[in-house]
């Protein structure tokens, strides 16, 4: 009996969905809204983060769903799962930013001139890993540039790129896998 209430809840979900995708349908996103935004907030609660910052991401994750409910693909993940992969890679990118320091925290100021035999070995170091990283495949080499170099979350770079975000992950974990036996 619970598995028919949740298969017809689920459908009625996706609909909510093609709704929105097809006539950006108000009602159908207050639906979606009043069901997942608590749900999302509390998720992102238990996961560690304040109230207020918890609050401002279920905000911004609902907001996703609007703007990005032609991305929604049923075949591929329920509407929660989707909903809540959204919200796990926004408190993902919540916390990078947290973690970066602000521009009066930077030191100013020259700074000390390091040890000549440091700068040799990091200047080594960075030749050994261009090499490792051009030996890589090209599906695999511009992923690690993407998300190392160029600073961009998973979710981001599947974005900018079309490809499904368990594609970008196995790669990137993939190419780390072949830099890691590179650098030995």
């Amino acid at each position: 009996m619970a598995s028919t209430i949740e298969t017809a809840e689920s459908e009625d979900w996706v609909a909510c969905m093609a709704l929105i995708r097809d006539a950006a349908d108000e009602a159908a996103f207050a639906r979606l809204f009043g069901h997942f935004a608590p749900r999302v907030k509390a998720f992102l609660m238990r996961s560690g983060a304040d109230a207020a910052l918890a609050e401002e991401v279920a905000q911004d994750v609902m907001a996703t769903l609007w703007r990005k409910a032609h991305l929604f693909d049923p075949t591929r993940a329920s509407v929660a799962t989707w909903i809540f992969t959204i919200a796990r890679n926004r408190r993902i990118d919540a916390l990078r930013r947290a973690r970066r320091p602000e521009p009066e925290d930077l030191p100013w100021g020259p700074e000390p001139e390091p040890d000549q035999t440091e700068a040799l070995a990091l200047q080594q170091e960075s030749a050994a890993l261009g090499r490792a990283l051009a030996t890589l495949p090209d599906k695999q080499r511009v992923l690690i540039e993407k998300a190392y170099f160029g600073d961009l979350s998973h979710s981001e770079i599947a974005e900018q790129t079309g490809l499904p975000l368990g594609t970008i992950k196995s790669r990137i974990r993939l190419a780390l896998d072949r830099l890691r036996h590179a650098m030995k």
